[in-house]
């Protein structure tokens, strides 16, 4: 600060003070909602190296005299521990020392801000402590948080402490927090979520489990409830597991449970892949790692259609659909543990930290809500100092690390969306015309078959067989009549919206066209009162032009209806242009394309119609091009007659990562896309124009230069048409 001339020659100290209401408001502040308190009140039982807890709501004979315990059997505390540490606020003790040791075991504490102990002035009026350490007294503590408030200044504010002579209720050592005069009632709505938030706690999937959780409600006061997941949680039909290392590079083991089982090994550079997009990851380039440091993962998915969740109330007897969809909506999201406990999200409002429902919205079905998946990320204080959870214990503080930690997770994501849409989709599937799946709605042979067994005098239950199986064939038919609608609806949808921008372009150019020509028309009569709007004249013609061509590459998704005009156009031509068009992308990422032709040949094709084929070709080469090293990108297109009467033949090449097996029956089918934010209709759309002109657009394999061929055939134009 700088200084002045106006400051006394001897300043004068005023000390800070904190009045004692500050316990009951940071309790109220820094922790969001009770289920929060209790949950951070159990994590002090964790950092204890308590192996169990209890957690027990507790109805006294008084009405509205509810009391909430919490004991374990944790190295609970000494005398001095309680003096120097617990009735220090924000005492940094568990930063100086992290690490607890027990024999050989060994645990990173969770909590490092000393604000635990604040938990209990939200979740009630008084707090009773009974503590042992072990060979050491038992001490009970007592503080009457409503009592402190009261005071004024913190100099009169104590608790009490005296040595506990009656036997503890945990043996040689531990701890029993009991919370007396409560702040708001707890209802079975509540409990529910206390209980989904403590089996978060630690890992659901965790293999080896030290820390036992048990909760008792007024009503189920025998029968303390270990706290643990669902059984079906530990089935997915889809799962990834794996680690980002500290250059982000992911290796990962995707599995898809069918009868037989499938599992393969994934590596893949996620951070390589975030600086190659052009996008939104400005803050992502120029950095050679992240800043998160590395972490693994686990995450599961599930699909929540009525199918999907009635085969898993089959596979377990004692669920019902609802039950398995709220589990599911229960534990949903994907959560984030440091050195083995839970630091994120908390509430119920944080579960989406990682906006997997907004991203969803641009591709239903293909990408994943945080509806359909559990799972955790998991990190270590000592290789991830960077990403800190904010005092509420609610997220993880917005800084560069976090903004990379949640990117990299998201990228894993989309590798799991990948796998799954792949497997959704099997390989050996073909796409049957809708004349063969219309046809198998036909009742004609179950008919036949139940009048033959009618007539043989067979019992009905002969017949319930037979009824089975065409229901399930049934089943599956209208599941692909649905998928296939969905997907021809939204190229219908694409298509009218084109047809809309033809005709609203189409409309308003022909309107400023006759503006310029009559402007034009001044001007040739040399007005020197007009001579001056000669430049936005010619702005105003280009801007025409421009309108025109944008018209042309709309107007191949246009509905038929609205007339588009057909013309013909020189193909090596077009794709000079195309190849222009897109100049600016071929030389940012070093890509060498190889178009050597003299000809110029004339084919049936609108200009706008070709340049839809030829751009989604190009743009698809370009995409997948940057994935692979400088120096190895190139284009090539050849174009001959080869065979084909009055047909040309055009082929495009890339040097790029091609085409895997199994997608090769698959690449034309609307909705099918390996690209993150693609949408699966390019290809489709392309071959549709191709097939228009009595073509057919296939794919070469294996690649000529290595990567992705593709093929297709044009008509040549009749002379003098």
């Amino acid at each position: 600060m700088p200084k002045t001339s106006h400051k006394s020659l001897k300043p004068l100290k005023v000390p800070f003070r904190m009045h004692p209401r500050v316990f009951s408001s940071l309790g109220a502040d820094l922790v969001t909602n009770d289920v929060v308190a209790i949950i951070e009140l159990v994590k002090n039982s964790y950092d204890a190296f308590a192996t169990r807890v209890d957690v027990r709501f507790r109805q006294l004979n008084e009405p509205d005299s509810m009391i909430i315990e919490i004991e374990d059997n944790g190295e609970g505390m000494s005398r001095s521990i309680i003096e120097n540490v617990w009735c220090v606020v924000a005492t940094p003790y568990r930063m100086t020392d992290p690490v607890r040791k027990r024999g050989r075991k060994t645990r990173r504490v969770s909590g490092e801000k000393g604000l635990g102990r604040l938990s209990a002035a939200r979740l009630g009026s008084c707090l009773e402590m009974i503590t042992k350490s072990a060979n050491e007294p038992c001490w009970q503590v007592d503080v009457d948080w409503s009592d402190l408030a009261m005071q004024d200044n913190l100099d009169s504010c104590s608790a009490e402490i005296f040595e506990y002579t009656a036997q503890p209720p945990f043996g040689d050592h531990g701890t029993l927090v009991r919370i007396l005069n409560l702040n708001s009632p707890w209802d079975r709505m509540r409990w529910n979520e206390l209980k989904e938030q403590l089996s978060r706690l630690v890992s659901p999937f965790a293999e080896v489990r030290d820390f036992e959780i048990r909760l008792t409600l007024p009503d189920e006061e025998a029968a303390p409830t270990e706290i643990e997941p669902p059984e079906f949680l530990s089935y997915p039909p889809y799962s990834i597991k794996g680690k980002v290392d500290s250059v982000g590079v992911a290796d990962c083991e995707y599995t898809y449970s069918t009868p037989k089982g499938k599992k393969r090994t994934i590596r893949k550079a996620l951070w390589a892949d975030l600086e190659s997009k052009e996008d939104d990851n400005a803050k992502v380039k120029g950095k050679s790692s992240p800043v998160c440091g590395p972490f693994k993962f686990e995450i599961r998915a599930w699909d929540i259609d009525h199918d999907s969740l009635e085969e898993i109330a089959e596979r377990f007897e004692n669920l019902k659909r609802k039950g398995i969809r709220d589990d599911i909506k229960n534990y949903r999201g994907i959560s984030v543990y440091r050195d083995g406990i839970l630091i994120a999200p908390k509430s119920e409002s944080a579960r989406d930290w990682l906006g997997l429902d907004i991203r969803r919205v641009s591709r239903l079905g293909r990408r994943l809500s945080t509806s359909q998946v559990v799972g955790y990320a998991t990190i270590t204080a000592d290789h991830n100092p960077e990403l800190k959870d904010t005092s509420d214990r609610e997220r993880l503080v917005d800084k560069p690390a976090t903004s990379d930690f949640k990117k990299l997770l998201i990228k894993v994501v989309e590798i799991l969306e990948e796998a799954r849409e792949q497997d959704r989709q099997e390989a050996t599937h073909k796409e049957p015309p809708f004349k063969d799946l219309f046809a198998a709605l036909s009742t004609t042979n179950l008919v036949d078959e139940v009048n033959r067994i009618a007539k043989e005098g067979r019992p009905a239950s002969d017949v319930a067989p037979l009824v089975e199986e065409f229901n399930t064939r049934l089943q599956d038919t209208v599941s692909q009549i649905e998928r296939r609608l969905i997907y021809y609806s939204r190229l219908a949808s694409i298509g009218v919206l084109a047809a809309m921008i033809v005709h609203e372009i189409s409309h308003h150019t022909l309107v400023i066209d006759g503006l310029v020509r009559a402007v034009r028309s001044l001007l040739d009569k040399n007005d020197p009162s007009v001579k001056k709007i000669e430049d936005d004249l010619k702005l105003a013609e280009k801007s025409i032009r421009l309108l025109e061509r944008m018209a042309d590459r709309f107007a191949p998704l246009a509905s038929r209806t609205f007339g588009t005009r057909r013309r013909n156009c020189i193909l090596e031509g077009t794709i000079q242009e195309c190849l222009a068009m897109r100049e600016p992308e071929i030389k940012a990422k070093k890509i060498t394309v190889e178009c050597v032709t003299t000809s110029q040949t004339e084919v049936a094709i609108d200009a706008g119609e070709l340049s839809a084929v030829l751009l989604n070709l190009l743009d698809n080469a370009l995409y997948w091009l940057s994935r692979v090293k400088d120096g190895e990108r190139r284009i090539k297109f050849h174009v001959s007659l080869r065979s084909l009467k009055q047909r040309l033949q055009v082929e495009m090449h890339d040097s790029g990562p091609g085409i895997p097996k199994d997608d090769e029956e698959r690449i034309f089918w609307p909705g099918f896309t390996r690209k993150p934010d693609g949408l699966g209709m390019g290809l489709t759309v392309a071959s549709e124009i191709i097939a228009q002109h009595g073509g057919r657009m296939h794919l070469i394999q294996p690649g000529i230069l290595g990567g992705a061929s593709f093929g297709f055939d044009l008509p040549i134009a009749e002379e003098g048409k």
